[in-house]
């Protein structure tokens, strides 16, 4: 076997480089790992087009790179589900459910029969088009949550349940709509209910009897998982990004407890795997025919902001949101970012979709992730209240014996109680 070191060299420096231009401006780090990989691309093809000092400057994901890439998405998936709060969706469950499945009906159905009545696509690609423009990117969302403190309120809360919803929907129809339904199918989704209805049990046993040891079998047990189920999924012509989001679901739980393992995970996740798969959604992008479907982007484009804008803003009225925050949820809920891209990527792979059609979605996909958030931050941030101190408790006297002259000391700490706001804006 040829080891490409060259190509890795290039393929890693790209990734260090979206992470610099992440950094530096503030951006998702998979919105630039995207950008990078397009313009690395399309600059590419220019240079081998007129032969530059002779050299083959084509970058093209070669077997290992594809499996990495792939490897990376399933894993991100899965890490989207396990990383959902459980007490929280069980709070605003009925919240949740409904503005998070409406915000997938809507633009799902929506933009499949425009693709499919106005711009005359075939019925497997107008499906792809539904199903990459259902989305809402919890990547996006969470980031903005973080940077409003929003994540430490009710209402925040609310809104990223309501995203792990949408984002069900989507790797669910994603999983359903391309499979075969035959044995093989039969066969996955038998594996997959025992799976997950082993998994939550059987595995917090394993990392409870296996958490202390340097090489990770806990973590080697989900990929084991994943891999099996990822397989069965393949055979069924189904898409492996289900049963990882499904298995991610199933042990939100018991990683809530599990804090340092995630957080090794989202380090593999986030530094080796899914900059591969990002720069190569990127690079399958052709520019020169985004400016013959230019009109069709923005057009696609307001599909999938009018049509959440159907789906999800009377519900939020309905849930008694004032009007600032109703406008806010709606356009967060509109972004899309990575499982648009997984969409796409799933489609352009299976012939589904041809390169043109492929680089219209990602582009519309990536200003779903801009536009949307823009809008919100700008016109509609809701106020936070910062955190405010309300008491200061001392603590008990602490005995140490532990001096240099071994004495009996004492010391005293103080608790701060700290109040955040967490109700749920309601209308005024």
């Amino acid at each position: 076997m040829e080891y490409n070191w060259e190509i890795a060299t290039v393929w890693m420096g790209l990734a260090l480089l979206a992470s610099f231009v992440s950094i530096r401006y503030k951006l998702s780090v998979a919105l630039v790992e995207i950008l990078v990989g397009i313009a690395a691309g399309n600059l590419a093809l220019l240079l081998d087009y007129y032969h530059l000092f002779g050299l083959q400057w084509e970058l093209k994901a070669n077997e290992w790179i594809a499996f990495l890439a792939g490897f990376g998405s399933i894993l991100l998936t899965f890490m989207a589900g396990a990383e959902i709060e459980p007490a929280a969706l069980r709070k605003f469950l009925k919240e949740s459910l409904a503005i998070g499945t409406a915000s997938f009906a809507a633009p799902f159905v929506g933009a499949m029969l425009f693709a499919r009545y106005v711009s005359g696509w075939d019925w497997n690609a107008a499906m792809i088009c539904g199903i990459a423009l259902s989305t809402t990117s919890v990547a996006v969302v969470y980031a903005v949550m973080i940077e409003t403190g929003l994540n430490e309120t009710d209402f925040g809360k609310l809104i990223l349940a309501a995203c792990f919803i949408t984002d069900f929907g989507t790797v669910f129809a994603l999983g359903v709509c391309f499979a075969n339904y035959d044995w093989s199918l039969v066969l996955f989704v038998l594996v997959a209910i025992v799976v997950l209805w082993l998994a939550p049990r059987f595995v917090r046993w394993f990392f409870t009897r296996y958490a202390t040891h340097v090489s990770e079998p806990g973590v080697k047990m989900v990929f084991f998982v994943l891999f099996g189920l990822a397989a069965l999924a393949t055979i069924s012509r189904s898409e492996a990004v289900l049963p990882a989001y499904m298995v991610g679901l199933a042990l939100a739980g018991v990683f809530a407890h599990q804090r340092d393992t995630i957080r090794r995970l989202r380090t593999t996740v986030f530094a080796f795997l899914t900059p591969f798969y990002f720069l190569n959604a990127g690079m399958k992008v052709f520019l020169p025919a985004l400016w013959s479907g230019l009109g069709l982007i923005i057009i696609l484009l307001l599909v999938k902001l009018v049509t959440k804008f159907i789906g999800v803003y009377p519900l939020t009225r309905y849930f008694r949101f004032n009007n600032r925050d109703c406008h806010y949820t709606t356009l967060l809920m509109s972004t899309g970012l990575t499982f648009g891209t997984i969409s796409a990527l799933f489609g352009l792979n299976n012939g589904y979709i041809d390169q043109e059609q492929y680089s219209i979605l990602v582009v519309v996909v990536i200003a779903s992730a801009i536009v949307p958030t823009i809008l919100a931050q700008t016109f509609f941030k809701p106020d936070v209240e910062p955190p405010v101190v309300v008491a200061i408790e001392p603590s008990p006297v602490v005995l140490r014996a532990d001096s240099p002259d071994g004495a009996i000391t004492g010391s005293t700490t103080s608790t701060v109680i700290v109040k955040r706001p967490s109700s749920l804006p309601t209308e005024q």
